[in-house]
């Protein structure tokens, strides 16, 4: 069988190459010096043979190998090895020589040789742009990229000024270094936690970014936000004072830090616009030769356009650079502008056209960008309201031929296809004068101001009603479908090297709601289980041997352990939508299938099927004639397998041949009523994804479709173990569909914002002020090495000193403890502060009281049995210290190397925390069966009941 997708015959486990293989035939663009290592079409592995042998590596070893070696800096080396080895030229989709810059890496030419040779005052192009490739492979390879920086913070500010500089410069970049100028810009802004990246990058997505808006949206947005009129006039009456201070007029739209994102869309729009496709005069510029490419997609380009997508996405998603922004990218209707283009619409434009997708997405995102809360359905709905109805009071007051625009009611217009249809009835010029001068969502000396499908697309997609991300996320179906598991931009079949992007949502270290953090795992976890589903088809259906019989329907002459062909498929039931939904409330359906064919184990299997189990139904359709080698190698997949549709479902109920209930775990069947099941024929009663459903069943009646329902004849199971991703899926929904499932004094620093210090018990109201730590002292003795830097006093419960105190015991927190976290026991901080205390003068120092009650327990009970097992681990200060911790309110994280207690100190924590609050809710998540089991083990033995 021929290879596809990088897989074999049956291999389909076979590890992946790169996201972008080279053709065999395909020559390199460059002859390679005999000393090089051969860029492999396989990806990007490398052999330590082959550092060895490359002459990079004798280059550095001579160069910067040594300290003594380093310390002699030839700039010309620096210019040479970019020029040579770093710079690519062409129209592919590689942006740097991979095996170079690997080579480069391991010598360490950034921390070695260009980061300690970095002069500000004499520095050249290829100085700077050598650096910036090294931090984007450090990010491609997922290390510290920022470490060797650290020593030099000012001249590391000074890099980054001189990086925004290269636009300025007339040096022209070609696309390659284009790119990869972005794709450092997107590390710089994804790397917002590192203070140093900071102080500068954030200085371009501040409020003085609004200096470049056009007049109308600047007047817009502080219209829309009266609470930034002050900081605006503040910041206009700095720059005037700082202009007649230089005595010369400044221009703030022309202030590096201002215009720099600007500028950066607008040579993107202008890439997207006329490069993407070659035209007559790039072929002209070029050479005679160039004639055939005319009309053709530039690759480079279109990984330009590609990379721009992912770092508006990434700007747009962080609260901190979205402020800002987001009226920038409104204002030059970079969406629109993207809808309207050639790559959008074009084949090999499919990745793009999803990252637009998802950039329109966060542009329009439920946030108050100012205040960052959350705003809800009913927030949304009102706006737009507000927003459509100030529309149709221009439109009556100033456009004339819109008055029955103005009288209709909002509902029957805001749909898209009825506001356009609306609109169709003004001239070029009134939509313009509408567009730009009245409602000022574009500026007039925009280019593509005085096109017609721009000015209706800007206004159509202003004034549309948006579906919410509610409505989306229930109308979505939970299982996989082929469309999505054969995209491989969603779901590449192949490693993700970090060359090229992908059409997923990333997981950052901030979010901006807690919806949009459920929804990217949402996502994510979708298209993982998705890749995985896609495997294990790939893996059953070539077993089947599925060919098309004299009667033209398939049948199948082989067999597989996970599939078995359907006797029959029916759907039984289709209940009517809940109130408000589209899609019905259940579909059920019957299949009716036969394992005569299978051994006894793999019988017991099938039968072993129950309820909540997830299985795929399968439509296979082979070609009639077998495909040959070459048309093998040009088909996908699905193709090659005959494969049709796929379809999720989830098991009611199934019966043996005699229709009795097999597995039956709600009752119905008594334990010594079952009987073994009865003959090989089998019917599953299945739970049909309703949201998929009503979408087949509208795309068969609106365009025609096959009803795909009646095509399945495959049903197909995976292993239990790594098959529960629906009720993960469905869980996650769930979470979406509630108001707020974290707690206030969590909720900030779950996105990532705020003080990380604000969920420390320390700083939380409603603290124990005495905790009973039952057992856990073992001796009077075991307190006071607990608690070195207090004067322990021993009290009874009557209020008297008790002199030969015994366990149990309370303690009642001191406000020293409660104020700072430097007094727990065992922290660093404490003990050092002990042994400064113990230094002093005892005149000097006064140890805080620390008051500990003991009490008698309740009898448990005369018998041996009713004793319950005690605590026999003498806990040191540092765990003592996580206990407390632990049973107040708040975060608390317990490390260490294994063997040093932490699973004892857990059970500890919940021992006490039962007792303590024994009305409240606890719930213990692991990692593995195993550490559950431990944790369950210890808790057993304890003085815990198990209910």
């Amino acid at each position: 069988m021929p290879m596809v997708f990088g897989t074999g015959k049956f291999e389909f486990r076979h590890p992946r190459a790169a996201e972008y293989p080279l053709p065999a035939d395909a020559a390199p663009a460059t002859t390679a010096a005999p000393d090089k290592v051969p860029a492999s079409t396989g990806g990007a592995s490398i052999t330590l043979l082959d550092i060895q042998r490359d002459r990079l590596t004798r280059v550095a070893a001579e160069h910067w190998g040594t300290p003594a070696a380093a310390s002699a800096f030839d700039a010309d080396l620096v210019r040479e090895i970019y020029a040579t080895e770093l710079r690519v030229e062409g129209r592919g989709r590689k942006t740097v020589p991979l095996h170079r810059v690997m080579i480069l890496e391991v010598s360490q030419y950034l921390e070695n040789y260009l980061w300690p040779h970095f002069d500000l005052a004499d520095t050249s192009f290829e100085h700077v742009m050598s650096i910036i490739l090294m931090v984007n492979e450090k990010f491609r390879e997922n290390v510290a990229a920022w470490t060797c920086f650290h020593d030099r913070k000012d001249a590391f500010k000074g890099f980054l000024w001189q990086v925004l500089k290269l636009k300025e410069e007339e040096r022209t970049l070609n696309m390659a270094e284009k790119t990869n100028y972005l794709l450092f810009m997107i590390n710089a802004f994804q790397s917002l936690e590192d203070e140093l990246v900071r102080e500068t990058v954030l200085q371009l997505v501040s409020l003085k970014l609004w200096n470049t808006l056009s007049f109308g949206r600047l007047q817009m947005e502080l219209c829309l936000n009266p609470e930034l009129i002050k900081k605006w006039t503040k910041i206009k009456r700095r720059e005037a004072k700082e202009a007649k201070k230089a005595d010369q007029p400044t221009n703030p739209s022309e202030m590096l830090e201002n215009k720099f994102l600007r500028n950066l869309i607008e040579e993107f729009l202008e890439i997207l616009d006329s490069k993407v496709i070659l035209s007559s005069q790039d072929g002209a510029e070029e050479s005679v030769l160039n004639e055939s490419l005319i009309g053709q997609v530039d690759d480079s380009c279109v990984l330009y356009c590609e990379r721009f997508m992912e770092f508006l996405i990434d700007m747009l998603s962080q609260l901190p650079t979205r402020r800002f922004l987001r009226p920038l990218v409104a204002d030059v209707a970079v969406v629109a502008k993207c809808h309207l283009s050639a790559l959008y619409t074009h084949e090999k434009g499919r990745l793009f056209a999803q990252l637009v997708d998802l950039l329109q997405f966060y542009e329009g995102f439920e946030i108050n960008d100012h205040s960052g809360t959350q705003l809800g359905d009913d927030d949304v709905l009102q706006a737009h309201y507000s927003r459509f109805q100030a529309f149709q009071l221009l439109a009556f007051k100033q456009v004339p031929k819109l008055r029955d625009f103005a009288l209709s009611s909002i509902g029957s217009l805001h749909k898209r296809a009825d506001l356009t249809k609306k609109l169709l009835v003004l001239s070029d010029m009134e939509l313009q004068d509408l567009v730009c001068n009245k409602l000022k969502l574009i500026s007039e000396k925009d280019p593509c101001s005085g096109r017609r499908d721009f000015l209706i697309e800007v206004l159509v997609a202003f004034f549309e009603k948006r579906q919410s991300q509610k409505d989306a996320v229930n109308a979505l179906p939970l299982y996989p479908n082929e469309q999505i598991m054969w995209d491989e931009s969603l779901v590449p079949s192949i490693n993700y090297s970090g060359e090229g992007c992908l059409a997923l949502p990333k997981l950052n270290l901030q979010f901006l709601t807690l919806h949009d953090y459920l929804l990217r795992n949402f996502n994510l976890f979708r298209l993982e289980s998705t890749y995985e589903i896609r495997e294990d088809i790939q893996e059953a259906v070539p077993h089947l041997h599925s060919y098309i019989n004299n009667e033209g329907e398939t049948a199948f002459r082989g067999w597989s352990r996970m599939a078995v062909p359907i006797k029959e498929f029916k759907i039984t039931e289709v209940k009517q939508p809940n109130i408000g939904e589209v899609k019905p409330s259940a579909v059920t359906a019957d299949v009716t299938f036969s394992i005569s064919s299978y051994r006894h184990q793999i019988k017991s299997e099938w039968d072993a099927l129950k309820e909540h189990d997830v299985l795929f139904l399968l439509s296979i359709r082979p070609s009639f004639e077998p495909l040959s080698p070459e048309e093998a190698a040009k088909s996908t997949v699905p193709e090659r397998l005959g494969l049709q549709y796929v379809r999720g479902c989830e098991v009611i109920e199934i019966r043996d041949e005699e229709g009795t209930l097999m597995n039956d775990f709600t009752g119905r069947i008594k334990r010594e009523e079952w009987k073994p099941p009865k003959g090989d024929i089998r019917t599953v009663r299945i739970a049909l994804d309703t949201a998929q459903y009503h979408i087949d069943v509208t795309e068969t009646v609106e365009k025609g479709a096959e009803n795909v329902y009646g095509t399945f004849n495959i049903l197909m199971r995976r292993k239990p173990k790594e098959n529960n991703f629906k009720a993960i899926l469905e869980s996650i929904r769930d979470l979406m569909n509630e108001t707020c499932v974290v707690p206030e004094w969590l909720h900030n620093i779950f996105l990532g914002y705020g003080n990380p210090s604000a969920a420390q018990w320390i700083n939380m109201p409603d603290l124990l002020e005495v905790i009973d730590f039952k057992d856990t002292f073992l001796d009077a003795n075991h307190i006071q090495q607990s608690f070195p830097d207090y004067q322990v006093t021993f009290i009874n419960s009557d209020g008297t000193e008790n002199l030969h105190p015994s366990p149990p015991f309370k303690i009642s927190l001191s406000k020293k403890m409660r104020e700072s976290s430097r007094a727990l026991p065992g922290n660093v901080n404490s003990s050092l502060a002990v042994k400064n205390n113990n230094n002093m003068a005892d005149g000097e120092c006064q140890k805080e009281k620390l008051i500990v009650e003991t009490y008698v327990p309740a009898d448990p009970g005369p018998y041996p049995q009713d004793k319950p097992k005690q605590n026999s681990v003498r806990f040191t200060p540092t765990q003592i210290g996580a206990i407390i911790s632990g049973v107040q309110p708040g975060l608390t994280m317990v490390v260490g190397p294994p063997g040093t207690g932490k699973t004892d100190t857990a059970v500890q924590i919940l021992n006490v925390l039962y007792h303590n609050c024994p009305s409240q809710r606890t719930l213990i998540i692991t990692h593995s069966n195993q550490a559950l089991n431990d944790l369950f083990e210890k808790i057993m033995q304890r003085d815990v009941p198990a209910r």
